[in-house]
């Protein structure tokens, strides 16, 4: 998500932040740079043009030139421009009105629009605790209702019965009539969709509209559209009158220009992002987080939400006991890296981490990824629950036994038990500081706790306890590394 475009921002900043003092030239030709980044990611030219002049207006001010750090301040020009061009606030869904309440759920066929109405159900039955109903009104394209069913079979939301010859507009009435006597609390109404913007499919829709009057008209656009998923936003809300946007496939999407072009044009928030194939892949959009991930700023505070949805309290509870005592054995590395795996991978977690946005691409050069965390989850489970909680009764034939069981080489179980030991080290280290009232404190994820030796700041990674998979302990070594990974991770 927004890949290309925050690495070519982040590289044009970068520069401005190295200068001591900065001119108006500096900033003009920056914000040329800028200007042709946005265009490149396909930002409506309208909404560059607008975005440029503000940023530059605020850029080249007495305030900024003559500041103590001229490059930060012109930075955070570009965060607050960034923030008003996607909206300034987010804007969950509206469920404030009386039960069941309606939400319909339109757009063009092949957008995404049936797996997103079961998305949307799943988050508004966990995170809002509401009793929901599916209902499909798409009557023309084949097992349109019978995808819809399976969906809500799969995350174990209600879907009306199909009954065979019933119009859209019959549908949605019989859908909130079966809300209020069952008791539900909201009735997601999944229209159909075309392969394009006719008056056809846009008079069925007002239809159902007016017949179910409901709080929310959302448009399912696909992010991989570019300028014509706006175009279709702006033709929805002049025909519909929508009330929010649900962009898809944002995680396949390294421009972002959609993202970045529809608030602006339509004057209609962008309610949530769907950022993959799973059923809990649709996020909230935020205009603030997401600008910081898009300059290279992180977003910490959706890294914490997505950790506290994934952790379960018992885990944790049990987990912080033994650390404590500074316990650490091969089961709690397992339960470690199936955590990070919860929460979207490495690639995933350095987007939200400030400053490590760009790793991401370094990994990718270095052919780190997450198979290296699944090797070494297969090594850990080749093993016997004796032999993971006493990693000293591993010798050579149960080595080589684990090693067969896992398709790995000794090598790789080798790596695996030195990164087990330094993490273990780096655990015992944190106890003893803790208890003699320092301020190690507990890890969530592997090597991403308190320094250690030679480490980089707080959960930062250094030489010997960093990221599974890397550096002393980990595939490959450091000298295995692309040079900008080596110098984000302190290794020369």
């Amino acid at each position: 998500m927004f890949d290309t475009l925050s690495e070519r921002l982040s590289g044009i900043l970068d520069k401005l932040t190295r200068r001591g003092a900065l001119t108006e030239a500096d900033v003009t030709a920056a914000m040329r740079e800028v200007r042709i980044a946005l265009l490149e990611a396909d930002v409506a030219l309208p909404v560059v043009k607008d975005f440029i002049a503000r940023t530059r207006e605020k850029a080249v001010g007495q305030a900024v030139l003559r500041s103590v750090s001229p490059g930060q301040q012109v930075i955070k020009i570009v965060h607050d421009e960034l923030v008003a061009m996607l909206g300034t606030k987010s804007a969950g869904l509206d469920l404030a009105g009386v039960p069941p309440v309606a939400i319909l759920v339109a757009g063009l066929q092949g957008s995404g629009k049936t797996t997103t109405t079961a998305k949307i159900a799943r988050r508004l039955t966990e995170k809002e605790r509401k009793r929901v109903l599916m209902a499909s009104l798409d009557t023309r394209r084949p097992a349109a209702q019978e995808q819809l069913r399976v969906l809500g079979e799969e995350i174990g939301v209600a879907t009306l019965p199909v009954v065979e010859g019933q119009r859209p507009v019959e549908i949605a009435r019989r859908a909130l009539d079966a809300a209020r006597l069952q008791g539900y609390d909201v009735v997601l109404l999944d229209s159909a969709g075309r392969l394009h913007v006719d008056e056809a499919l846009m008079h069925e829709v007002r239809e159902v509209r007016d017949a179910t009057r409901p709080l929310e008209t959302l448009l399912v656009a696909d992010a991989l559209t570019g300028q014509d998923a706006v175009t279709v936003a702006r033709a929805f809300d002049e025909a519909l009158g929508i009330t929010g946007i649900v962009l898809t496939r944002m995680d396949g999407d390294a421009r972002g220009g959609a993202a970045l072009s529809m608030r602006a044009v339509t004057g209609k928030p962008i309610k949530l992002i769907g950022t993959g194939e799973k059923p809990d892949a649709l996020e909230a959009f935020h205009p603030e987080r997401i600008a910081g991930r898009i300059l290279g700023m992180g977003d910490v505070v959706s890294l914490v939400e997505k950790a506290a949805e994934t952790i379960e309290r018992e885990d944790a509870a049990r987990m912080a006991k033994k650390l404590k005592k500074g316990e650490f054995d091969l089961e709690d590395l397992r339960d470690q890296l199936r955590q990070l795996k919860k929460m979207g991978g490495m690639k995933s977690l350095l987007s939200m981490l400030p400053g490590l946005g760009r790793m991401g691409k370094a990994l990718g050069k270095a052919s780190v990824d997450d198979t290296v965390f699944r090797r070494q989850e297969a090594i850990i489970n080749s093993m016997t629950p004796k032999e993971r909680r006493n990693v000293r009764i591993l010798n050579a034939s149960r080595k080589r036994r684990i090693a067969a069981g896992a398709g790995v080489s000794v090598q790789e179980v080798n790596k695996l038990l030195k990164m087990h030991r330094d993490m273990a080290t780096m655990m015992k280290r944190m106890s003893k500081a803790s208890r003699k009232g320092g301020r190690g404190g507990l890890p969530g994820l592997p090597g991403m706790g308190a320094p250690g030796p030679g480490a980089m700041g707080p959960g930062m990674p250094g030489p010997g306890g960093g990221l599974p998979g890397m550096g002393d302990g980990g595939l490959p070594g450091p000298d295995h590394l692309p040079p900008e990974l080596r110098d984000l991770l302190g290794k020369k």
